[in-house]
């Protein structure tokens, strides 16, 4: 069996909102970059997809100059940058055709954002036959608003409505809809001391 590594979204464009401040781990870089360095001396593939909006003008704008990887986050020579416009990345970035080619049958997910292109592109690989395993705590989210909320108000205000979802209640959530469904959810401990699954599927 051959195993990737994919690196979803860990771009520079979260960190230009002031809601990146209430993340539930602004500094998910440094998880992320053990997972990278543990795939690599494991020899497995290791693959980087970011997120572009071209002519948007939002942070995910590539002519705004943050569409690029996170501080601490490079990547070697044969480790391919790919880009997708929505939100998955099996198919949004060709991800599928390029791991059948190489024969891999194995990926694990981590990135931004937890419930949006990170467990989409694990529910997307899960249905295309591949064995998905989740690091929930190399990933990371932002409060969301509910729906029909008042625009334009400050995140002091998003956080203080009882309405909101809280990061905290949103990776929980991620990991009920994916565990025993899509993927195997792990911690970056349990992948790279090789321990037991956080949740079990």
């Amino acid at each position: 069996m051959a195993h990737a590594l994919l690196v979803i979204d860990a771009q520079k464009s979260f960190l230009q909102r002031e809601s990146w401040t209430a993340a539930s781990d602004p500094d998910v870089a440094d998880r992320i970059a053990v997972l990278v360095d543990h795939a690599r001396q494991r020899g497995d593939q290791v693959v980087w997809v970011l997120h572009s909006e071209p002519g948007t003008g939002t942070v995910f704008d590539p002519e705004r100059g943050f569409v690029e990887l996170m501080d601490g986050l490079v990547p070697r020579d044969g480790e391919p940058v790919r880009t997708k416009t929505v939100h998955n990345a099996m198919t949004g970035a060709d991800l599928h055709g390029y791991l059948t080619e190489r024969g891999v049958d194995e990926v694990t997910v981590c990135g931004v954002r937890t419930e949006q292109c990170c467990e989409t592109t694990a529910r997307v690989a899960s249905d295309l036959g591949y064995r998905v395993t989740f690091a929930v705590d190399a990933t990371a989210t932002e409060p969301i608003e509910a729906p029909g909320s008042p625009t334009g108000r400050s995140l002091e205000e998003v956080l203080a409505d009882p309405a909101t979802l809280l990061p905290e209640a949103i990776v929980q959530r991620t990991v009920y809809a994916l565990s025993g469904r899509f993927a195997e959810v792990r911690t970056v401990a349990e992948i790279t001391e090789g321990a037991t699954t956080l949740t079990g599927s």
